[in-house]
């Protein structure tokens, strides 16, 4: 006891530092580590954000149009949160929304860059330049949905002069018929396979009757082969939440939300007393 009264506890706890009743910056506050007899293995984050609803990381992005759309709501449910779809948009695209995060599968890519074959070689290095690749795949249409018709990589324009970057992608770029492609009943563990097999650097994804519907690449593979804190369903898909008013025409926003699987609704006003 005389040991311990000649060196007094170091600082001040929580209340007694607010009991102070003076105004303190974080500069004026050290906080001091405490002893733990655990890891951080053993610490766990599990929050819930509803009853029956529990995230891996307490992690909610906010409903704002300038926030979270599918792509934010994506990333936040890979990382173990949950975003919360903004309703500054038509009921609809909403709605559309929560499809795309809830039919979401890891490694996936659902809206790749696509090219016609009318489309000029100085294109695939327009892209290359604005997006930092040049495995492109070509459709009839030049769009996601038309007919797979073939690739045109790096490897396909490399050696073409400069003199010659106006000529049709048709002229270089790798046939179908030289494709490995799969079916979009593929699981993304056996797409690794095929790529790893085959030495590819993409795996376009194809419906029964030749249309594209997804692209899979080695470097995205790679980057997202890891979310094992991801915030799913009992269907094992990505969770996500949105938002809606309070005016009457949102209860119809609310039933396209709810058939579209959304998980977790938010009341979002501007004005607390509505």
């Amino acid at each position: 006891m005389a040991l311990a009264s000649q060196f007094p506890e170091d600082g001040f706890t929580a209340d007694e530092l607010i009991k102070q009743g003076k105004g303190l910056t974080y500069n004026d506050i050290l906080i001091l580590p405490g002893y733990i007899n655990f890891t951080s293995d053993d610490v766990s984050l599990k929050s819930k954000i509803t009853k029956k609803i529990t995230l891996n990381a307490p992690l909610i992005s906010s409903p704002m149009d300038t926030v979270t759309e599918s792509e934010m709501a994506i990333a936040m449910a890979l990382s173990g949160g949950i975003g919360i779809l903004h309703h500054n948009c038509t009921a609809e695209f909403q709605a559309q929304q929560v499809r795309e995060v809830k039919k979401y599968k890891q490694g996936f890519i659902k809206n790749p860059v696509v090219l016609s074959p009318k489309n000029l070689v100085s294109d695939v290095y327009d892209v290359k330049r604005d997006r930092g690749f040049s495995g492109i795949p070509i459709t009839d249409n030049g769009q996601l949905g038309g007919k797979l018709l073939g690739i045109i990589t790096a490897r396909d324009i490399d050696f073409v002069p400069d003199d010659q970057l106006d000529q049709p992608i048709q002229n270089v770029m790798t046939t179908k018929d030289k494709l490995i492609t799969a079916k979009s009943n593929i699981t993304i563990k056996e797409a690794g396979k095929i790529l790893e097999e085959t030495k590819k650097g993409k795996l376009p994804i194809v419906s029964s009757d030749g249309s594209l519907e997804a692209l899979i690449s080695r470097a995205d593979l790679k980057e997202n082969r890891d979310f094992p804190y991801a915030s799913r369903d009992s269907k094992n898909r990505l969770l996500v939440g949105a938002a809606i008013g309070t005016r009457p025409d949102d209860r119809d926003r609310l039933k396209l939300l709810d058939e579209a699987g959304v998980d977790v609704i938010v009341l979002d006003s501007s004005q607390g007393n509505s």
